[in-house]
Order: C-alpha cells, then structure tokens, then sequence
C-alpha cells in the first residue's frame, strides 16, 4: 500500500491530471527500476502472526532498522509506521506484511543486491528477537482474526469499505503478499503499449510465480490464492482493463477511468478524512461532502491514483501487479523478467505481436486460469504454458541486448518452464498434510 504523497499544489485545470502522469516521461537512457516486495513476518517459536508492538514486534524491528542501519523513521500519530533511506521505503500491509519498496535503480544486478542487503538488515534485528520471513502469496493458515492490525489510519476506512464491496478486499488486504515491479515510460504511446502488454501478459507472471496453494490450513484448489483474491474484491477498481485496448486509450483515457472510481479517503494535516464512496469529479468542483466548498490538490489525486488496483496500473511508471510473493530467486526474477520484455523495443514489440490478437475475453480467462492451475491453465485456445514459454524467451534475447549478464535471474523461471511445475506445485507436493512445514520451506 502506498504513503501519503506530498508536493502538489491547487488543481486549477481538468488538463492538470493527465499532465501529472505524464510528467513522468523520460528518455530511456534514464530508465529506472524500482521493486517492492512484501513478507509476513511470524514467531519462531509459536507460528503466530508478528503483533505490531511488544518486543518482539514489527515496532521493535523498524526501531532496530532505524537505530542500526540509518533510516529515517515515518510517523503516523504518534506510532512508527516506516522508514526511508536513500530513495527506499519501508512500509507496513494493513495485516504487518513488511514491505520493502526499493530505490529507483540501473540494473537488474543493483536489485538483487538491494534485496539482499534489505534482508541482511532484516535478519540482523529478526533474528535474535526469534522473528522469521514468509516468502508466499498468501499467508497458509492464519485466519482474519488472527492478524494484527497496523495503526495506518487509511487501513481502517478500506477495511469498513472492503467488508461492505467484493467478497474478498478484507482477506487481501490482511492475508496476501506480492511483488512488483515499477517501470518507466518514454512517451505516452510508449505507456499505451507497454500497458497493454503488461495487462495481457499478467496472466503469464501470475502463473509463473504462483505460490499461494494453501489458505487456513489446507490446500485452497488454485496455484495462486492470491490472484483469486483480486478477482473478488471491487470490480470498480481492479482487474485487466479492457477499455485500455481500444482506440484512443492514452493518458486522458486513463484518468477518466480513474475519475470514476469511488474515493476511500483525503489526507489532511496527518490526518484521514472518511471520504468512502464519495466522487472525485466532485471534489474537482468544490463538491465533496468530506470537505464541502474545498478543492483538490494535485497530492489528493496522487493518493487517490494509489486507491485503484489493475493488474498494471499507470502513475508516473507503470507497475507490473500480477505476482504472487516467493522465494529469493523468484523476488529478483520478477523485475527481470518484465525489464527483459520493457526496456528493449524488439522485445517489446514481438511480445506486442503475442498478445495483440487476444480479445478481452480471452485475456480475463487467461488470468483465472492463472490462478487455478499456473502453467497448466488455458483460456480462447491459448496455453499458459505455450505463451510463457515464448514470454520468457523473449525477455532472456531482451536482457541479453541489454548486454550486463542480466539473463541469468530468470533461471527460476526457466526451471518452471522445463519441468511444468511452478512454486505451488512443489510447495503442495511437500507438505505431506503437515502445514507448519511451511514456515520452514517458504522461509526467507
């Protein structure tokens, strides 16, 4: 979940929104990646969920962070809520999923040592508290009542929200963990195209990182709980964004979209004002009944941009959503598989060519397929497998171009490819009816 933005001033012109997004344009020399990925963390000892205070406790490990390592605490209230340092944050899931969303970085080698180091630092405080890391989709048997609450006052209006919209918004914003990529844009046909691709291929990434079988205690019937998770939770704000594949989608497109979902909330002097339901378009004429007679800034429209959840979704970059959590070689092998496919225009435009032929129909059920059954799903005559395959291929000849020996993090993926089994499969061959294996299996 993102923080509050800050440094937009009054919006003064309709056109100010579509201007904001496209601010972020940039020449590919000046690409960037940035990777967030999110944790669970739990006891040692008792399996239990990581409370937020005590001394064993996600407090105790931003303080540690904070007092050890040089990191810049983020208060909400009163209560430690993050921490930032050199272009990196760390944040917190409603549920106290631990979340690193990195630095905007060159290469993909840069990533994986940013992860690596995150993780050093994380163990050096865990650790001796008796404090361990999940590396799943979903949590395997932790029920809605048993997970903490964070003291982010956004979470508890989502939270009223999510129970009232969808059958699922509570359970993924407690109980599910992702890894994400954000990816830049040179243009905004550049964005349109690699949108469009990003949507169509999520299905792809679903299944390839699929690690999420098991939910309260006993396997769940899909590969990627967390996947079927999104599809329930608030038709307005998620899913794959059919209008984006018609003519005339841009960045005008996009905000009208966004415009007409609902608001959650405005962010005002620390503080979040209920604004649940309530329109933005009216909050552009004075008309919101939060704040009668007020105005928006340009920060209310970054925070309410936050507030929508495609499988790829537009700010100033573009995030890549699709992923469920997993191991090491799978956090590191994310960012490089969509770099392989974004950042070098022949790989962009065959993986065009692959997908630009699917209706919309075909690309929804493709994304259930993902979900149930990974690699062995298929949806409109089209193989999972067969299109991963011809995915993966073209992001290795894309970071190949690239030519800093970034290829080499897809060996996850091309493992899956040649053997037809994904995380989810090895992780529910394994565990023999005893799910507290997975504490130890799925361990970071």
């Amino acid at each position: 979940m993102s923080i509050p933005q800050s440094g937009g001033g009054p919006i003064e012109s309709f056109d100010q929104l579509a201007a904001y997004m496209e601010q972020g344009c940039k020449p590919p020399a000046d690409f960037r990646i940035g990777t967030e990925h999110e944790k669970f963390g739990f006891l040692t000892d008792t399996l239990a969920p990581l409370p937020y205070s005590g001394d064993r406790s996600i407090r105790a490990l931003l303080e540690g962070l904070r007092d050890r390592f040089g990191w810049t605490g983020v208060e909400e209230q009163g209560e430690l809520i993050g921490l930032s340092r050199n272009g990196a944050n760390v944040s917190l899931e409603p549920g106290g999923q631990f979340e690193l969303s990195g630095a905007p970085l060159e290469t993909l080698h840069q990533t994986a040592d940013e992860f690596d180091n995150h993780m050093a630092e994380v163990r050096a405080i865990a650790d001796p508290m008796g404090v361990a890391f999940l590396g799943l989709g979903a949590a395997p048997v932790w029920r809605h009542e048993d997970m903490p609450r964070m003291p982010k006052g956004r979470y508890r209006l989502m939270t009223d929200y999510m129970g009232r919209v969808g059958t699922h918004g509570t359970q993924m914003m407690y109980r599910t963990s992702t890894v994400q990529v954000n990816l830049d844009f040179a243009s905004e046909s550049d964005m349109v195209k690699k949108l469009r691709v990003a949507l169509a291929l999520q299905p792809v990434a679903t299944a390839l990182f699929a690690s999420s079988p098991f939910f309260e205690g006993a396997p769940n019937g899909h590969r990627s709980w967390r996947s079927r998770i999104w599809r329930g939770l608030d038709d307005s704000r998620t899913g794959m964004l059919p209008f984006v594949f018609e003519d005339g989608m841009g960045f005008q497109r996009y905000v009208d979209w966004v415009l007409d979902v609902p608001m959650y909330f405005v962010y005002r002097d620390g503080k979040y004002i209920d604004a649940l339901g309530q329109s933005f378009r009216d909050f552009l004429k004075g008309e919101l009944p939060a704040l009668p007679g007020e105005k928006p800034t340009l920060s209310d429209w970054a925070d309410h941009m936050t507030t929508v959840f495609p499988e790829a979704r537009v700010k100033k970059y573009i995030e890549m959503r699709g992923a469920d959590c997993g191991d090491r070689g799978h956090i590191v092998a994310l960012p490089a598989f969509w770099v392989g496919l974004m950042y070098d225009d022949a790989a962009l435009d065959a993986a065009w060519d692959l997908v630009k032929g699917l209706d919309a129909a075909t690309r929804e059920g493709l994304r259930v397929a993902a979900s149930v059954s990974a690699l062995e799903g298929q949806a409109g005559g089209v193989r999972l497998m067969d299109l991963a395959r011809a995915t993966v291929s073209l992001s290795h000849a894309g970071l190949a171009a690239r030519g800093l020996g970034e290829e080499a993090l897809l060996a996850p993926l091309q493992e899956s490819l040649a053997t037809g089994r994904v995380q989810a499969d090895r992780l529910l061959a394994d565990w023999g009816g005893d799910i507290t294996g997975l504490y130890q299996a799925a361990r970071l």
